[in-house]
């Protein structure tokens, strides 16, 4: 039997190391640093990086459309498959191919006195190996919007590496006509000022080839279609070539937006070339053309 002191003193003692594990359980801990920050950061830097992108896009945008000099478009041709005609064609692809575009944007920006003897100006750029990332018929808004900024990045990573100035770049896809009758939609984003024209590797089509080349550059200004979902039939009166035409029909020429040309009340055509097409008013509304009078 231990002496009481040391009996008091080991009673003591327990106490002692009881008091101090209780003050340590109700200690306030300190606040936990989150496992997730390296994630937060991510988000951060991403954030920051779509800021500046959204900025950049806006200030192109805004300097496109106030026509005080000529837009450089850039047109990037792509074999779109492995066809030895769509790679002859493609091959010797010249930029004369595309004069008739400068011509028209030349011809419509005089019927609307704006003040640039030449307000688009083609660059035939070397012929791109990939193609772009697919959009599949049935994206909903996020699918298209993830879409759009692979689009982006593809077209970053493959052009724009020129010491000239690119406004606007038109990605065309050629096909063989043998192998491919139809071929998608083409498309023209505002956002990063970029087109992508799915067309035909014959010089029997270089004329629609040249009217949906600038159909889509139209898009990325912020120009709509002009012609009904549903039926493809050009809207009545933004849609027509010239809405005061006496009789009506046929149309002598389309207006670039809706892309046919009527002919009857009941039946439509597509224009041949650039020398049928006209850019109306609610398109040259929509791309600050009005605005210098007409």
């Amino acid at each position: 039997m231990l002496p009481i002191h040391d009996r008091v003193s080991s009673r003591c003692r327990r106490y002692r190391r009881w008091t101090q594990r209780r003050r340590r359980r109700l200690k306030p801990k300190p606040a936990a640093v989150p496992r997730n920050w390296f994630k937060a950061l991510r988000v951060s830097i991403l954030s920051f990086i779509l800021l500046i992108v959204a900025v950049s896009t806006w200030r192109d945008r805004v300097r496109s459309i106030r026509w005080r000099e000529p837009l450089y478009v850039a047109i990037y041709p792509i074999a779109a498959d492995d066809s030895p005609e769509t790679a002859y064609y493609v091959g010797n692809i010249t930029s004369e191919r595309f004069d008739s575009i400068e011509e028209f944007f030349t011809r419509e920006a005089q019927r609307y006195h704006v003040p640039l003897d030449r307000p688009v100006k083609i660059r035939l750029r070397e012929q791109l190996r990939s193609l772009p990332p697919p959009l599949t018929p049935d994206a909903r808004l996020l699918g298209t919007v993830i879409w759009s900024l692979k689009l982006r990045y593809w077209a970053w990573r493959s052009s724009g590496h020129v010491k000239e100035p690119e406004d606007i770049r038109v990605f065309v896809l050629y096909h063989d006509p043998a192998r491919t009758p139809t071929v998608a939609h083409s498309l023209g984003l505002e956002k990063g000022l970029i087109g992508v024209v799915y067309a035909f590797a014959t010089p029997i089509m270089n004329g629609d080839n040249n009217v949906v080349i600038s159909h889509e550059m139209l898009h990325t200004l912020g120009a709509t279609d002009k012609y009904e979902p549903g039926t493809d039939a050009p809207r009545f009166p933004d849609g027509y070539g010239d809405p005061q035409q006496i009789p009506l029909y046929p149309q002598k020429t389309a207006e670039l937006m809706a892309g046919r040309r009527m002919v009857s009340e009941t039946r439509w055509v597509q224009p041949i070339g650039l020398q049928e097409v006209v850019i109306g008013p609610a398109t040259a509304a929509e791309i600050h053309w009005s605005e210098f009078g007409h």
